[in-house]
């Protein structure tokens, strides 16, 4: 089978490279954006038996000068929220994203692509419907208005399309992404250079670093990004656990599990707040109005959809991940 991948030398897109040569799929074509070097260490280990640029790729898709793939996985995007150029979001995600799906369409491949779970913005409700999406960047907002898109064309598809709506990923691969990388990724790196974690003191109502996010490990997101490629059902869908779990949990298993590493045992919250190896810093100004202090997918669509499988907690997730970052060196 010819397998297309966007965004294959990011986070996600080289774990769903990864995921599909473990599965036997060895013609990969990956397609992404190499201005940034270092992105290629994350497919050393994959099997490819193509790449292509992303801007010769669209031109290729807009002149139909490919041959028909059996799925395309579009998980290439601007994800950096911080992102203020309005102009290039648009383009780079929301644009990108209708030429790929009108091609898909046009040779009837299914079409499954990353969405965000950033489009509902401050929630409280996090339900795929319009009524509870606000998204509160120029981010999010590409991301909502091609999920707007997509709704419109549900009715009249030639082919399957899916559109999932990542929560809060961690896991390995993530290093290039820099400051947009997941809270685990920064918590091991304050660790080893500081012996501690910075957290949020309280906020939003919440204690110091009981602030919450649906955090889901990166080989669940694409565990569901292969239930749809074999059971397509288009729409689009939340990928999270279903659970709010306090940042406070994530600190807690990024230590014990350093420590354990260490010979150490593992310590209470209260022992590794008294220790130091927890500590709480002021909630910028700068962030209000602006942070996510609580998310938590509905999972109710996913599990209509047959994706049934419990999704790793914090607490397996994180230490799986933080020995895989030791074991790189981190």
């Amino acid at each position: 089978m010819k397998v297309i991948v966007t965004g294959a030398a990011g986070f996600v897109g080289s774990n769903n490279v990864l995921a599909l040569n473990t599965g036997g799929e060895r013609d990969v074509i990956a397609v992404d954006n190499l201005s940034r070097a270092e992105k290629f260490h994350n497919l050393v280990d994959a099997e490819l038996s193509d790449y292509i640029d992303k801007q010769e790729f669209l031109d290729l898709v807009r002149r139909r000068a490919l041959p028909k793939p059996d799925v395309v996985f579009h998980q290439g995007a601007c994800s950096d929220t911080m992102e203020s150029d309005g102009r290039y979001m648009m383009e780079n995600n929301y644009r990108y994203s209708v030429e790929l799906f009108r091609w898909c369409q046009d040779l009837r491949v299914p079409f499954v692509y990353a969405s965000s779970g950033s489009v509902y913005g401050l929630g409280p409700v996090f339900k795929e419907g319009r009524e509870h999406e606000h998204p509160l960047n120029v981010y999010g907002y590409s991301k909502f208005l091609f999920d707007q898109f997509v709704r419109r064309a549900l009715s009249g598809l030639q082919a399957p399309v899916i559109g999932l709506r990542y929560f809060n990923v961690y896991g390995p691969r993530e290093s290039h992404k820099g400051r947009m990388a997941s809270v685990a990724f920064h918590h091991v790196l304050q660790f080893k250079a500081e012996g501690a974690v910075k957290l949020f003191e309280g906020s939003h109502g919440y204690a110091n670093g009981d602030q919450r996010r649906d955090f889901i490990h990166v080989d669940d997101v694409i565990a569901t990004n292969l239930h749809f490629w074999d059971h397509p059902a288009s729409g689009i869908y939340n990928v999270g656990t279903g659970r709010a779990q306090a940042f406070n949990d994530v600190a807690r298993a990024v230590v014990n599990t350093i420590r354990a590493e260490e010979g150490r045992p593992a310590l209470s919250l209260e022992q590794l707040v008294a220790a130091g190896e927890i500590r709480y810093v002021s909630f910028p100004e700068a962030l209000r109005g602006k942070y996510q202090a609580y998310t938590q997918a509905d999972r109710s669509s996913l599990d209509q959809a047959g994706m049934t499988a419990p999704f790793r907690t914090v607490e397996v997730g994180t230490a799986e991940y933080v020995r895989w970052l030791l074991a790189q060196g981190r």
